[in-house]
């Protein structure tokens, strides 16, 4: 198994802590290969930023990816940069209040930022996104997931940062049981 990710959005965002969350989850929790790359603009803040991340069973000879199979945007301007290198059948998960994806019919999204605006802090769209994210793909374990957010975030910030994951975790998983349900062709209410 081989999966190649790339993480998009402006500076500020958190892009690069995701990534390195799903690199660590992947590598220390779930004991598989990764692989981290990281770009981002002049300005720290606002500019354009993105990370590319490959996990895997076996070794990685090379960490840069010309087609993700999961592509994460958090911005306008980082989906319409990488929208062309996700690969046909890949998976496509957008801050839905930031990004419209165009000429795509196919992709998951959840109101990240709007999420963590009613958490109190906005801050943490990018661990929301991650839950999301981790849901949807099962990239990795939801433990490691977990153990690597409460890890790799500011002391003090553990619980609001657990708890803004298992708000993405949870929309990810009703994103799922939804799709699932129109797919079998039911309709009514969810048993």
């Amino acid at each position: 198994m081989k999966k190649e990710i790339i993480i998009t959005g402006f500076g500020g965002q958190g892009i690069i802590l995701t990534a390195r969350i799903l690199g660590k989850s992947a590598a220390l929790g779930d004991h598989r290969e990764s692989t981290m790359v990281q770009s981002y603009g002049p300005e720290s803040r606002g500019g354009a930023c993105s990370a590319q991340v490959v996990i895997a069973d076996d070794s990685i000879h090379y960490p840069y990816i010309n087609q993700a199979d999961v592509l994460i945007c958090m911005s306008q301007g980082g989906y319409d940069k990488f929208i062309g290198r996700l690969k046909p059948e890949g998976t496509l998960l957008v801050d839905q209040d930031l990004v419209r994806p165009r000429n795509i019919s196919t992709y998951c999204g959840i109101s990240a930022t709007r999420i963590a605006e009613e958490l109190g802090h906005k801050m943490m769209a990018n661990i929301i996104m991650f839950g999301f994210a981790t849901a949807v793909t099962q990239l990795v374990s939801p433990e490691s997931a977990r153990r690597t957010v409460a890890e790799s975030v500011p002391k003090g910030t553990e619980e609001m940062n657990i708890t803004a994951f298992n708000k993405g975790w949870d929309s990810g998983l009703a994103k799922l049981k939804a799709q699932e349900k129109k797919a079998s062709g039911r309709t009514g209410a969810i048993s």
